[in-house]
């Protein structure tokens, strides 16, 4: 129940700031879901929330850098499964917890417009590192934010974007033998209300000033982080 309402919240936070609900979501997960479940279930409830952003957005999807950023996704999901796979759980909670502070509070730098093959640089970068940490959004809005100046041009591609690099990652967790069936009431509960956040969003959040909205998450998130390091550095010790 707690992860089905965190699903609604997350979602109409990410609408109403922008970005960090998929950041947010992961970090309560941390506390609620086998780190081993983490990543794959948490890609399939954000593939759900993509899909039909950039299924109502389409026209203005840039199709050939889809298609460039796909070229390199592949190859990133399979080296980022390999590593996966070698972690314990002690050492994932922990590199989880520090990915979610580096996403918080680290300032991404703007970046130039890039070209197709900067396209699948970027699928093979991002998609490794999903693989491993989860939401790696916040990365691919930086590069796709001065490659699409124009909203809707930004805002189709980054969803589409997303979609396919959670549909990669989903396939390589099922391919690496990880149960998905089990997960599926939770899952699919979550992207209904995830879907339903999305559309409310606006509604429940823009009544803080977003200024000390931003602040008070990135505490809460930063407190979460720092428990998951916690954990993962005491699991460590005692192995």
């Amino acid at each position: 129940m707690v992860l089905v309402s965190a699903s609604f919240f997350t979602s109409a936070l990410t609408v109403s700031v922008g970005i960090g609900g998929g950041v947010a979501l992961l970090a309560l997960m941390g506390y609620l879901v086998p780190v081993a479940a983490i990543i794959p279930v948490h890609g399939v409830v954000q593939l759900g929330s993509n899909v039909g952003r950039a299924a109502l957005l389409r026209n203005h999807v840039a199709w050939a850098c889809l298609a460039a950023f796909f070229i390199g996704a592949v190859p990133g999901a399979w080296a980022g499964g390999s590593v996966v796979g070698v972690l314990s759980e002690p050492v994932l909670k922990a590199a989880l917890g520090g990915f979610i502070l580096l996403i918080t509070w680290m300032r991404l730098p703007r970046l130039a417009a890039i070209r197709l093959p900067g396209f699948a640089v970027t699928g093979a970068i991002t998609t490794f590192l999903t693989m491993i940490f989860g939401a790696t959004g916040p990365f691919n809005a930086v590069v796709l934010s001065k490659t699409f100046p124009e909203r809707l041009r930004f805002q189709a591609t980054t969803a589409a974007v997303m979609s396919l690099q959670h549909l990669v990652k989903t396939a390589a967790f099922a391919l690496a033998g990880f149960a998905f069936w089990p997960w599926m009431p939770l899952i699919a509960t979550m992207i209904l209300t995830g879907l339903a956040g999305t559309w409310v969003g606006v509604h429940i959040l823009r009544e803080t000033p977003e200024s000390r909205f931003q602040l008070i998450f990135k505490i809460c998130l930063t407190l979460l982080a720092l428990d998951l390091v916690r954990r993962g550095v005491a699991g460590m010790a005692h192995g």
